[in-house]
């Protein structure tokens, strides 16, 4: 039992009863999934997962009170890092950050990483209908970069996308556009040169960014001042981003990742509770099964990727 899962969610009464709080019982099309620690625990030991780097997310989920949403982080923050203190070698933790409030993300950021010692922060792929790398989130990267921090990077709603999707939930196609857009706003906003040290982790392959890599890569020619905001090249920018397998372990997905990325930059992701216990199994058999990924590689997937970019994880998994 040694997998390493960086893209499972909880969902604890302190998250929902806040929430419900001011009136809020789901997102994303769908009522918040049902979680409890014995049955998540429960769920990693049949499938064999050691140790899940757990988030919060908030897709489609809109807190407009400023001070609300602060007092709402840290509360989440803090049931995080005591399940933590609880099942050290068994689970690590994202922060849930308050943005688009800049202040309070500067402050929650001190606290979660330096008081409760949380493994890194969970964003949004837009916060407010501010995608991630605008100008207006400089202090936040600026921050997280000094401190060498992984950011686990989750879609969320398009914004005005009511308007504009059809009638099934926004998870099945849209988030893999809204992942795509984050990702072409980082890289075409020249965050990823600007801010080297902070480590980015995808969702689900990416999304559609693979597939699109080499059209992304076109606006070298068409796009202005693009030499100068990424003067590495655009492939090079997109090969720095390290993607999970959430939803996408099948070899369609796999094909066009590995054409953008070695093995050295996926990282397994099951999405649980969000996917069912029982596509767990499949996802793990996806990766052992899939013909281009070696031994090594499905080692360094599995595992040995996650405990390079998690140091305490890394200290667990080698003391147990």
């Amino acid at each position: 039992m040694n997998m390493i899962d960086v893209h499972q969610h909880l969902v604890p009464d302190i998250f929902r009863s806040m929430l419900a709080s001011v009136g809020i019982t789901g997102g994303a099309g769908e009522e918040l999934a049902p979680w409890d620690e014995q049955t998540t625990l429960a769920v990693m030991d049949k499938n064999g997962i050691r140790t899940a780097i757990v988030s919060y997310v908030l897709s489609g989920i809109t807190i407009a009170d400023r001070m609300f949403f602060r007092r709402f982080c840290r509360a989440c923050n803090e049931y995080l890092a005591e399940l933590i203190r609880k099942h050290r070698d068994r689970f690590g933790g994202f922060a849930l950050l308050p943005l688009p409030d800049v202040d309070g993300t500067l402050e929650e950021i001190a606290y979660a990483l330096d008081v409760l010692k949380l493994d890194g922060v969970g964003m949004h792929s837009n916060m407010g209908g501010i995608y991630v790398g605008d100008e207006r989130f400089a202090p936040v990267f600026e921050e997280l970069n000094r401190r060498k921090a992984v950011v686990h990077l989750h879609p969320t709603d398009t914004p005005e996308s009511h308007d504009i999707r059809p009638q099934w939930p926004p998870y099945i196609v849209e988030f893999m556009f809204e992942t795509t857009r984050a990702v072409a706003n980082l890289v075409y906003g020249g965050s990823m040169e600007r801010y080297p040290d902070v480590s980015i982790i995808i969702s689900h392959a990416g999304g559609a960014v693979p597939y699109l890599a080499w059209r992304l890569w076109t606006g070298e020619f068409t796009v202005p001042n693009l030499a100068e905001i990424a003067p590495g090249g655009v492939l090079e920018s997109l090969k720095r981003f390290y993607c999970d397998t959430a939803m996408a372990a099948n070899p369609g997905a796999f094909g066009s990742l590995v054409e953008l990325v070695d093995a050295s930059r996926i990282v397994f992701g099951t999405d649980y509770p969000y996917m069912p216990d029982y596509a767990i199994g499949e996802f793990i058999r996806q990766v052992e099964e899939y013909p281009k990924f070696d031994t090594a590689a499905r080692v360094a997937i599995q595992h040995g990727n996650a405990m390079e970019l998690f140091p305490r994880i890394s200290r667990n998994m080698k003391c147990g």
